[in-house]
């Protein structure tokens, strides 16, 4: 098998696997999760933080993203502009409209600000303690840290249930690694 079927046999593994996750969550992970994200990641008042809405069983951060703005962080989300592209991030705060976009995804409207951030809350389907996810393929967040990494310097921070661990995750140079991985049990710094 190539990389891409290897890649495709792990996303449907961990895809399952997450799902169990989300089903055996009494509702504490998420709190866990922020405890554990902001006593790691110690981010300083006014920092642009991307975070993300769930999709099936992704972990649902507004609880998160809700404490992270009333402790004064600005808040993104990332919007899908094109295949191929990187990630566009715009402002948005809980209650603001939401627009429509391709994957099943809602994100802020054209009109929202557009901000770079500076800390990126990443979804995943597993993740590995040398810091490497298994995304849905698309490669958008794989562009966006990319691109944003020979802009500035950036935090990536993966978000996941403890069960999304692998022993490794299939990987090649277009692949970027993350920063730290939180889960409701622990912090992970590659």
């Amino acid at each position: 098998m190539d990389l891409a079927e290897i890649k495709q046999q792990a996303r449907k593994e961990a895809s399952l696997r997450r799902k169990e996750a989300a089903q055996k969550d009494d509702g504490s992970a998420i709190g866990q999760i922020t405890d554990h994200f902001l006593r790691a990641a110690s981010p300083k008042a006014g920092s642009v933080v991307s975070g993300f809405l769930p999709i099936g069983s992704e972990l649902d951060l507004r609880p998160m993203l809700a404490r992270l703005t009333d402790e004064s962080h600005l808040i993104v989300l990332p919007c899908v502009v094109g295949n191929d592209q990187p990630l566009v991030f715009r402002q948005w705060m809980v209650g603001d409209p939401l627009v429509k976009e391709s994957f099943g995804t809602v994100a802020p409207a054209d009109s929202a600000p557009e901000h770079a951030p500076d800390i990126l809350l990443v979804p995943m389907l597993a993740f590995d303690r040398k810091g490497y996810r298994l995304g849905y393929g698309g490669g958008f967040y794989d562009r966006s840290l990319q691109m944003l990494r020979e802009q500035k310097k950036v935090l990536a921070v993966g978000v996941a249930y403890s069960a999304q661990e692998v022993e490794a995750v299939p990987h090649d140079n277009l692949d970027q690694p993350l920063d730290m991985v939180v889960t409701e049990q622990e912090v992970i710094r590659p």
